[in-house]
């Protein structure tokens, strides 16, 4: 089925499917009556907003790079996996899954299955900040959907 689509950069489009999202988006927050408000608004024609606005989307922010999975090595002492889930928390990270294994010579393996939509920074800075954190030897980004 995604073999029907096609990622373009909306630098070479018409303007006229920008106005098409434009006006869907005027509708669908209630900031204007109506149809004909909307596309009046945009300024392209009523025609143009039915032939396309089935057909045009604007990716949202949150559909992509919405989960990402990490692998962490923690030293085996009290408090060191609370920081780190700590500090994803203030960092708006919602975590999925949390498989941690046996601590072997002092340290155990983690991974964190995270839902990123709403963190405020790049998951590379996250990543960084993690590495900085008391008790954390390693981290690594395993993947990002």
């Amino acid at each position: 089925m995604l073999k029907k689509y096609l990622i373009v950069s909306k630098k070479i489009l018409p303007d006229v499917y920008d106005k098409v999202i434009e006006a869907r988006n005027l509708i669908n927050n209630g900031s204007v009556k109506g149809i004909s408000e909307a596309v009046k608004i945009v300024g392209i024609s009523r025609s143009t907003y039915y032939k396309y606005k089935d057909y045009v989307f604007s990716p949202d922010e949150n559909s992509i790079g919405r989960k990402a999975v990490i692998s962490m090595m923690l030293r085996h002492e009290k408090g060191i996996l609370s920081s780190v889930l700590n500090y994803m928390s203030q960092e708006n990270v919602n975590i999925l899954t949390i498989n941690q294994s046996i601590p072997i010579n002092g340290k155990a393996s983690v991974n964190l299955s995270l839902d990123i939509s709403d963190i405020g920074k790049p998951i590379d800075d996250i990543i960084a900040d993690l590495k900085k954190l008391k008790g954390v030897s390693s981290v690594k980004l395993l993947s990002v959907e």
